[in-house]
Formats: structure tokens, sequence, C-alpha cells
């Protein structure tokens, strides 16, 4: 009989601890199937962040390191340049790279470090209880803002992947989302172009993927994904922000 699906060997077979509907793992098992398919799973090293991710290691089949809260690109950076022909990649959501970690992607793509980064945007501080995020949209109610955000005290969402891509040592920027097969598809091969990307040496590359958290959205799955649709794709549309050239 024909094999037509089969577990990615970049990926443990455990458990994981995401809550049911999460889209933490449709975007881990991206990442393995990429890895696996370019041949890097022996070179790959991953860095993960503080938040609902924080234990990516225990799923990756690759070597792994764990960053204190948003420094996963200086990781990332120190990872790379001790081990030049080594793949990094950093895997972060809108807490930990928007928040206290801006600073650090800034600084990592205007050097051009030679680094994948995975940012996970689900609009909402996930792992403490679905607190108010960088990313959290206009009039969105969180635990932090339940009348919804009001930009003219809580300020406006950052746009991460258009930040990005005006910084000059950016090469490549995409956003992309995992609410249908279509997009999944499409992210897929927005991550393993980046990958690509490093396994070249055209320098840093991130994919910022729009996610969904019906836990702390107070939604069920598909009216989680709806939104994503209706509200998330409005303020974040997806697409290419930037393909630089080589240097």
């Amino acid at each position: 009989m024909a094999i037509v699906f089969e577990p990615t060997k970049a990926m443990l077979d455990v458990p994981t601890h995401y809550c049911p509907g999460c889209t933490h793992g449709i975007i881990h098992r991206l990442i393995g199937e990429c890895i696996e398919e370019l041949e890097i799973l022996d070179k790959t090293i991953g860095v993960a962040p503080v938040g609902c991710s924080v234990l990516a290691y225990n799923y990756f089949a690759c070597d792994m390191f764990e960053a204190a809260h948003g420094r996963a690109p200086a990781v990332a950076t120190g990872i790379k340049r001790a081990n030049p022909d080594k793949i990094v990649f950093t895997y972060q959501g809108d807490g930990d790279l928007a928040a206290i970690g801006t600073g650090e992607i800034v600084h990592a793509a205007a050097r051009r470090e030679n680094i994948v980064s995975i940012f996970v945007n689900n609009c909402i501080y996930g792992m403490t209880g679905g607190q108010m995020a960088p990313t959290t949209l206009p009039g969105q109610v969180t635990e932090t803002s339940p009348y919804g955000r009001d930009t003219k005290t809580q300020g406006y969402p950052l746009k991460i992947a258009e930040m990005i891509a005006t910084v000059d040592g950016a090469y490549s920027v995409e956003r992309t989302s995992v609410d249908s097969v279509q997009n999944v598809v499409k992210t897929k091969k927005a991550i393993k172009q980046a990958f690509q990307n490093v396994i070249d040496g055209k320098g840093f590359s991130m994919v910022e993927v729009l996610s969904i958290c019906p836990t702390n959205w107070g939604l069920n799955i598909e009216e989680s994904l709806n939104w994503v649709r209706s509200s998330m794709m409005k303020y974040y549309p997806l697409g290419v922000k930037k393909q630089g050239e080589d240097v």
C-alpha cells in the first residue's frame, strides 16, 4: 500500500501542551516538513521563546535552545556566529517578539544576521491569560482591555512585518496565515523559502504567521478562523513585504 501521509522526522512523536484549536501545532508541522525536505535536520538549531511555545524544544527533533523573554534573536545570533555552518531559526509569539523583544528583532534584521525568524501573531498574550499585546487590534477585548483597545490611550497595534521590511538589513519578509488549506500551503512555501535563503547565505528572513487563540479570544474554532479573515487580515494584510537584493 502506498504511503500518502506520515509524520515528519523533524518532529518528535510526543503530545503537545497547546490548547484545543491552537494553530501552533500546524506551524510546527510546516517547519518540520521544510527542515526534512531540505535535508538539514542534522545541522539545524532552533531557539524557543517565552510564551505559549516556550516548550517548543520538546517537539522539534533538531537541537534547541531556550532564550530569555524576547531574546531569541540575540541567542540565535550567538549560535550562528559561533557555528556558521549551522542553520538557525527562532520561533516567537507576538508577546515575545513584538513587546520585550522588539529591539532584539530590529537589530538582528539590521545586522542581516543569517537566520530564519518565525513570528506567530495571534493578537494577544496567550500563555499568561489573554492580556492585550502589541498586536491587539483596535477595539479588541482582552483581559486588560475589557472595553476594547482604545487607540487614544493604548496606542495602535504594531505591524511587525511592515516595520522589519523597512530595515535595510532584512532580506526577506512575508506575512502568511494558517486559516485555510490554501493559506497553509502558502505558509509552508514561505517558510521553506526562508530556510533556503539562509542556506544560500542571503541573510535575515522573517515569516509572520497569523494564528488563532480560541481559548483567550473566547471563540470556538470556526469563529476564530472567521475572525482572522474578517478582522486580522484587514489590519495585517497577507503577502510579501520585502524581497531584498543580494549583498
